[in-house]
């Protein structure tokens, strides 16, 4: 088949590799256009323009997918199929008539719950079992086309954001693959998604990542995992901006004497900082202290006068 393939970001690279060996042709690649990146503003090119470089494709990058411009070099691909992952603008609906079969997308959620930019932040952060991907049908509407095909994974406990995004972003390679198959032997089904169980997922923003201590420790832990590398779980610590980056509830041996202040740090040892939530308490293994850099526990409690009785979370 004769694939356009639309991808920006890292979630994309494994679907884009796996599709270049998969005997179909990709007559193009289809990427954010570069962008100025770190401290000296160098120009970048997205994880999969850097990918379909390495691969020999051609590259095109329209600052505006829906323009005239780019609608016209799209249609002259003639393509049987569009692939969209991870790619960062809304195609429009002219757009979506241009492939001869549909356009396809992978979702790293098992729709129709988890729709929008952010759904393996927001499955952590809620404190989800089990997600997955699905392959469907693009539609105008976001995330709402109907369903190829899906495909569940189980949520580890320890897993966050940056490794739940790898796993799925594997597994979806492996679904676009099977979709691509069963599209082109019109051996496939769509499947209308259910709007009662719809939910969303919605992009994060920096304050999402903002601790509550009145939550559980169990929450707080979840927001921690889904916040990871970004916008990354934060609180206050002496009026500075602390992020925690990864922790564990912690399971007393006795039962819990008196009451305490959530955000209460209620022991600190050499390698042990245990701090108190609305329900249980929380151990934190690594943060970052505002201006400092990221340190393990033992590290942090070695340079810093902290002590029991001092309260997280005041600006």
């Amino acid at each position: 088949m004769k694939i356009v393939f639309f991808g920006s970001d890292e979630f994309a690279v494994p679907s884009l590799k796996f599709l270049k060996s998969s005997g179909n042709e990709i007559a193009c690649v289809v990427t954010q256009p570069d962008r100025k990146k770190g401290r000296h503003l160098h120009l970048e090119g997205t994880p999969v323009k850097n990918t379909a470089l390495e691969l020999s494709l051609e590259i095109f990058q329209p600052q505006d997918i829906n323009s005239v411009a780019a609608i016209k070099v799209l249609k002259g691909f003639k393509p049987d199929l569009f692939v969209v992952i991870a790619y960062g603008q809304i195609l429009s609906s002219e757009i979506l008539t241009i492939p001869k079969i549909l356009a396809l997308n992978i979702h790293a959620s098992l729709l129709p719950k988890y729709r929008g930019a952010a759904p393996i932040n927001w499955v952590i952060i809620r404190g989800e079992k089990v997600t997955g991907v699905t392959a469907m049908k693009i539609k105008r509407e976001m995330d709402a086309g109907e369903i190829i095909l899906q495909e569940k994974s189980e949520i580890d406990p320890a897993d966050n954001a940056v490794t739940l995004a790898g796993k799925l972003s594997l597994l979806g390679s492996v679904l676009l693959i099977k979709s691509i198959k069963a599209v082109n032997n019109a051996k496939y089904k769509l499947v209308p998604q259910e709007e009662k169980a719809a939910s969303l997922a919605p992009k994060m923003k920096k304050n999402d990542g903002l601790i509550n201590w009145n939550d559980s420790a169990q929450e707080i832990n979840n927001l921690i995992r889904g916040c990871y590398d970004w916008p990354g779980a934060f609180t206050y610590y002496k009026g500075k901006l602390l992020k925690i980056f990864k922790a564990n509830v912690f399971l007393p041996l006795e039962p819990e004497g008196n009451k305490k202040i959530p955000g209460e740090i209620i022991r600190v040892l050499k390698d042990d900082l245990v701090i108190s939530t609305g329900k249980g308490d929380l151990v934190v293994e690594e943060l970052q202290v505002e201006g400092k850099r990221r340190m393990q526990i033992e590290e942090f409690i070695a340079g810093h006068k902290i002590a029991p009785g001092e309260v997280l979370g005041k600006k």
